[in-house]
């Protein structure tokens, strides 16, 4: 029992002192969390919390401001590794036809907001959400189980029925379909008779790419004589 006292008297001191409980911890070897129990209730001992809080933050910010900065360089490294692959890889990318379906589409009805990280476009037509499948698949090497699908259905279209059809569509299986989404309304025409389907892919290295070879692209095509022959593309 004097070891106790003792002990408590000891933290007090510590505390007191403007010692954290994982100091006093540390030097008595007292579990924080009898110290908690000790202390509870103290308006003294609270006070000397929330200063300790506030020296931490005062501390805390410019460490968290190099962190920040640190990990901003890290990314912008990638980023700039990602487009420099890009321009590696575009003079054989641009001569197949696949790949300038699937830049052009993505031109037009894809997701243009490189933060997010998702390259994705969505579309009613069965045949261009199949041609860009086919380009992330066959030409970017993107694996099908990286590839998801999300439905845009009306209430009058069932989701089993519709899956499948966009299964077999763009040859991708339903355990890559994600939850549909349901929107209030009939279809208007039968041009969306079977809903809006997203194709996704979760990568903002790849969306660094799509960006660079579009920007590449029109470069590229800018360049061609009055004749529209396309220049050669230098691998330098």
């Amino acid at each position: 029992m004097p070891k106790i006292r003792l002990d408590r008297h000891l933290a007090i001191n510590s505390r007191k002192q403007g010692k954290s409980y994982a100091e006093i911890s540390k030097e008595l070897g007292i579990p924080e969390s009898t110290l908690g129990y000790w202390f509870r209730g103290n308006l003294w001992s609270e006070e000397i919390k929330t200063n300790l809080i506030g020296k931490a933050r005062i501390l805390a910010t410019p460490k968290l401001r190099l962190m920040s900065k640190a990990n901003k360089k890290k990314w912008d490294e990638i980023h700039l590794q990602q487009q420099d692959e890009a321009k590696r890889d575009f003079p054989l990318l641009v001569k197949k036809p696949l790949f300038i379906a699937g830049l052009m589409l993505y031109w037009g009805e894809g997701d243009k907001v490189i933060k997010n990280g998702i390259v994705r476009l969505a579309n009613s037509d069965p045949e261009m959400i199949k041609i860009f499948h086919f380009f992330l698949n066959k030409v970017l090497k993107i694996p099908k189980e990286k590839i998801i699908i999300k439905l845009t259905l009306y209430p009058d279209l069932e989701e089993v029925i519709y899956k499948k059809f966009w299964s077999k569509a763009i040859n991708i299986p339903l355990t890559q379909f994600r939850t549909s989404v349901v929107i209030e309304g009939k279809h208007p025409s039968r041009r969306l008779s079977y809903g809006v389907c997203s194709i996704e892919v979760y990568s903002r290295k790849l969306k660094e790419k799509i960006f660079t070879w579009l920007k590449l692209y029109q470069q590229y095509f800018s360049q061609k004589d009055i004749d529209g022959i396309m220049p050669e593309v230098s691998r330098g």
